[in-house]
């Protein structure tokens, strides 16, 4: 299938928005379809001063993007998935996701901080997730915000007064940045991270027809089981939530899951391998046993404290 018109691709205005888009455009580009991509610039990039925790971070990138889409602005809206809402608007829902890279939280220190150990770094990080996590194994560090995309966060990083941040390893590939890095056993990433997904209106049958020979079927799995263990969790708050799955040819997902509160301090987690089958929602009956071992609590206490 092929289109005769151009298709018109969203995205943010920052460099890593832009590579991936290009990469679906480069995707459908491989399928003999012509692309024209329209940057626009979201709410999170414009207000660099606010913790997004303290914004109503759901959907703060993708809001501009949804509206350009609604009102036929453009065909698709590319983004970073982990930037979506497991709650999207009415009429807009993801079509495809492109097969996921690199799905890890990485170290960066500047170049006063080489030789500090890990408990003594104060951390620059805007992510409750991070904090949490970072906090459960070094609970005396220093948190800084940081906000901007990622090399004006290594311009702070350089400018500020703090030794280290933590950025997805896939912010750096991706970019092909000669950034040092260390990777942390203890993180666990955030549900769907490292995977480029792409939305578009639920009425363009045409679009949606068109992205079935673009969609990265294994990723997609894992992202699914990884949104629903976030979306049963959360229902709508933003709290310090972990969730990695990956799946075998024997269709075997192995599933890392985590719940922390703010400071790191109380943390449920599970790890487990089932058979997936697409009957089951998987996403769903794990956090199930989440909230069951202590984690309806822990999320309303993580409600409390936030703004």
């Amino acid at each position: 299938m092929s289109l005769m018109r151009s298709i018109k691709i969203g995205t943010r205005n920052s460099p890593l928005a832009l590579w991936q888009a290009r990469e679906v455009a480069r995707n459908l580009q491989n399928n003999n379809h012509k692309t024209d991509i329209t940057p626009i610039v979201s709410s999170g990039d414009k207000n660099l001063t606010e913790p997004l925790y303290a914004m109503g971070v759901t959907g703060i990138f993708t809001k501009d993007l949804d509206i350009a889409l609604l009102n036929n602005q453009v065909d698709i809206a590319v983004h970073s998935l982990k930037d979506i809402p497991t709650q999207l608007p009415a009429n807009i829902e993801i079509i495809a996701v492109l097969k996921r890279d690199y799905p890890q939280d990485v170290l960066v220190r500047n170049s006063k901080s080489r030789d500090k150990e890990h408990h003594e770094l104060k951390i620059a990080t805007s992510s409750l997730r991070r904090r949490a996590f970072w906090a459960k194994h070094y609970p005396d560090t220093e948190f800084f915000d940081i906000r901007g995309n990622v090399q004006t966060r290594l311009q702070k990083l350089e400018d500020q007064n703090f030794d280290a941040t933590l950025f997805s390893l896939a912010a750096i590939e991706r970019m092909g940045l000669p950034v040092a890095y260390e990777h942390l056993q203890m993180m666990i990433s955030a549900p769907a991270q490292g995977v480029v997904a792409v939305c578009a209106r639920s009425d363009d049958q045409e679009i949606k027809e068109l992205f079935k020979e673009v969609n990265h079927r294994e990723t997609r799995i894992c992202i699914d089981i990884e949104r629903n263990f976030l979306q049963t969790l959360e229902g709508g708050c933003t709290a310090p939530i972990g969730a990695y799955a990956v799946i075998n040819e024997a269709n075997e997902v192995r599933f890392i899951g985590r719940l922390c509160s703010l400071d790191g301090k109380q943390c449920i987690e599970t790890d487990e391998i089932f058979k997936w089958n697409d009957q089951e929602n998987f996403g769903e009956q794990l956090a199930q046993k989440v909230l069951e071992n202590g984690g309806r609590a822990l999320m309303k206490e993580i409600k409390s404290q936030l703004p």
